[in-house]
């Protein structure tokens, strides 16, 4: 429980938040512009902390706590594999958003596309993204905080929502998105000094015997490899071949959606130019893939070893509900070691992490729906004020929702993740071929989004994982590659036999975002013809360029990843050699950037 240092210190930490808010709030309130993007000028090092922090979120410590418990370190590359979508934005993407001018990514759907579809996929998406996808994540942070309060201060689940929500409804409600990021990057310095804090703790606990002790126990010597076991095919294929060749480029999820998108490109649309839009995100991806999850791994690790199945914490604390007594309760566990003061400065660390994303969500979410949807549909008309009022009533309104769902539906943090991953399987190649064909249209999106949801809650709520799955693939993977290639057909077939958008629309979208390439050769011919001494036929195309990039900046994002690994796990020689290739590619991406970025 929290002594009176503590509190004062979490007080302390609250105090800050709200200071920002109402400081930022100064600005926010003049119009949308300020409240939704900052005003256009935010710089790339605050854009890319601010991206790191919102990832960095409560329940995200709890998550890798339970893959490494389940299933070993190298479950993990269910999400380190995304940092292909990651490379490929900031290299290829990022400059595109950027030069879209838009205010929020559905606003894209009327750019890109014409016609009624594209106003109903505009409308829909705002609605079913910004309340259903946007509340479920909240909802999934909010029960991290539920089971954090529980453990750490003994708190009733309805006083976790409540206390860890109040907060960062005023800051984000007031500061809008300037606000949020300024937040957001006082809370990851707080939120990253809690997780080291807490993984040194971890591993001087009596039964863990320091780092020594964690690598030589006989409790997780199955579980350290950073790669699965490759002689066996049903564990390597589902951790690491199905991630890499298939999830990364086919499956839509906030955060890291191909192509860009969501609060991500909430974070480039509000860049000052280019340049910082690509920067903020190569920064992002660096410190979401690279530096955060070492930590969370070593108190995973530390728990086997002193809590090594449930029973163990049942015991411990019996005080915890059945209904969240899973394994990424452990992470919470570990953290009640801690010693007072060092518990009030991990405490206001995630706070820290549970604000940051919560903040993103909120102003995210209520941009599409005052945005995309009321100012759209509703009230086209409507002034500036009104519109950052309808903002901050909407951030109050997705808070109660997300609060509602943490309270009576979810349970633990991979059910809502693999529910995402599958609501959005077979979508992602969307995302990335939009740019770069012209014959993409608004009905291969509205088909794609009604199939893989469809094909996403029969296989979730109709198909028991016992009669699905192999020796090979387990359930989800089964279920995963099942709605991959369901709505990746079902959106082939239909995007051949609709008609394309009308060229007004293609060449306008052209002439604004200059895509490049053989997809766009039709319409960039009807554009130079249109207007010859605005486009050129010569006009030079990186692309070949971007892709080596992307490549490099998985390898040294990876290398980086694995270098750390290898010092903690004292293979001094392999960190050395993944330092020197993380390095060497760094400096060519450096050479490259101007480039790329001109």
């Amino acid at each position: 429980m929290l002594q009176t240092v503590d509190w004062v210190i979490v007080s302390l930490f609250f105090l800050i938040v709200i200071s920002i808010g109402w400081v930022a709030s100064l600005r926010a309130g003049k119009d949308t512009t300020q409240f939704f993007l900052g005003g256009r000028g935010m710089p790339w090092w605050l854009l890319g902390i601010s991206m790191v922090a919102c990832t960095f979120s409560a329940d995200t410590p709890n998550l890798v706590t339970g893959m490494v418990r389940e299933s070993g370190v190298a479950r993990n590359w269910a999400w380190w594999a995304f940092l292909i979508t990651g490379m490929v934005t900031v290299f290829i993407y990022a400059r595109l958003w950027r030069r879209s001018n838009i205010m929020t990514d559905l606003e894209y759907y009327e750019l890109r596309y014409s016609g009624r579809a594209a106003s109903f996929l505009r409308g829909f998406r705002a609605i079913y993204l910004g309340i259903f996808f946007n509340t479920l994540i909240m909802g999934t942070v909010t029960l991290a905080a539920i089971k954090i309060g529980g453990v750490m201060l003994g708190i009733e689940p309805w006083v976790a929502v409540v206390g860890g929500s109040l907060v960062v409804v005023i800051y984000a409600s007031l500061g809008g998105l300037r606000g949020v990021i300024w937040a957001d990057f006082f809370q990851y310095s707080i939120a990253m000094f809690g997780a080291v804090l807490a993984a040194v703790v971890a591993v001087r606990q009596p039964e863990v015997g320091g780092m020594s002790g964690l690598l030589g126990s006989e409790a997780i010597a199955d579980r350290m490899a950073m790669f699965p076991d490759m002689t066996q095919p049903s564990v390597w294929i589902p951790l690491l071949l199905i991630p890499i060749a298939v999830q990364w480029w086919s499956v839509w999820y906030p955060g890291a959606e191909p192509g860009g998108g969501g609060y991500i490109a909430q974070r480039m649309l509000s860049a000052k130019d280019e340049k910082n839009a690509i920067g903020a995100t190569l920064l992002f991806n660096f410190a979401h893939y690279a530096l955060r999850p070492w930590p969370w791994i070593i108190v995973a690790l530390a728990s086997l070893v002193i809590y090594p199945d449930l029973d163990s914490i049942r015991d411990a604390f019996p005080s915890i509900s059945e209904t969240y007594l899973k394994d990424d309760i452990a992470y919470p566990v570990m953290l009640s070691k801690l010693n007072p003061g060092w518990m009030g400065l991990v405490t206001a660390s995630l706070i820290a992490a549970y604000m940051s994303t919560i903040g993103t969500h909120l102003n995210w979410g209520s941009s599409y729906i005052v945005n995309d949807f009321y100012k759209r549909f509703v009230r086209p008309g409507a002034p500036e004020k009104e519109l950052v009022t309808a903002g901050r009533v909407t951030t109050v309104v997705l808070m109660v929702i997300a609060g509602l769902l943490s309270l009576f539906f979810l349970t633990d943090a991979t059910q809502a993740f693999n529910v995402l991953l599958l609501s959005g399987a077979g979508t992602g190649a969307i995302y990335l071929l939009r740019w770069f064909w012209w014959r993409i249209n608004a009905f291969t999106e509205i088909a794609a989004m009604v199939v893989a949801t469809i094909t996403a809650v029969v296989l979730v709520f109709f198909i028991d994982d016992s009669r699905i799955g192999n020796e090979i693939f387990d359930p989800f993977t089964s279920k995963l590659l099942i709605a991959v290639s369901v709505t990746t057909l079902t959106w082939i077939i239909t995007t051949l036999v609709t008609a394309p958008e009308d060229k007004a629309t293609l060449i306008r979208f052209y002439k604004l975002t200059r895509p490049g390439g053989p997809g766009w050769k039709k319409i960039r011919d009807l554009a130079v013809s249109e207007s010859p001494g605005e486009i050129t036929p010569e006009e030079r195309w990186n692309m070949p360029l971007q892709l080596l990039c992307v490549f490099i900046g998985t390898i040294v994002i990876y290398s980086a990843l694995f270098s750390i690994g290898s010092l903690i796990y004292k293979e001094y020689l392999n960190a050395l050699l993944l330092a020197i290739t993380a390095a060497g590619g760094t400096l060519f991406l450096f050479r490259a950037f101007n480039k790329i970025s001109s």
